[in-house]
């Protein structure tokens, strides 16, 4: 967690001086500043900041050195349990496929129908991800 910590706080810099020469620079050649680019180069540092502190933070509340920093330490040593995945499961796939069919059909505006014929696939991409555990093979 150290590590990144200081990764962000050198984005954090980066992304300060950056906007701060993207802004003079649009004053010198343009005679006003670009908010849009300003604003979102700024706004980035900004982020990075706040997620730096936030990292900051929690290291301190959970006592300092993570087992993560520590030189001596195995890969083992702080490998918690992170939860129960389905590596051969093709629900997400599906599911990722009929959302990304109902944004497309948003986008497109003129073809509302795409979105209103997929949204069935995503009920069905939900349905089929939260049951799989209930049915076939890995029913439990």
């Amino acid at each position: 967690m150290k590590s990144n910590i200081v990764i962000l706080w050198i984005l954090t810099a980066y992304f300060a001086l950056l906007g701060g020469v993207y802004t003079v620079w649009n004053l010198i050649v343009h005679d006003r500043v670009e908010w849009a680019g300003s604003a979102t180069i700024i706004g980035a540092g900004f982020l990075a900041g706040f997620i730096a502190v936030y990292l900051m933070l929690a290291q301190r509340k959970q006592g300092g050195t993570l087992t993560e920093d520590l030189e001596d330490s195995d890969i083992d040593d702080g490998d918690p349990e992170l939860g129960e995945f389905s590596p051969w499961s093709w629900w997400p796939l599906v599911l990722s496929l009929a959302i990304s069919l109902v944004v497309l059909g948003l986008c497109l505006g003129f073809n509302f129908w795409i979105s209103f014929l997929s949204l069935p696939l995503v009920i069905v991409g939900i349905v089929g991800w939260v049951y799989e555990y209930y049915r076939g093979h890995f029913a439990r």
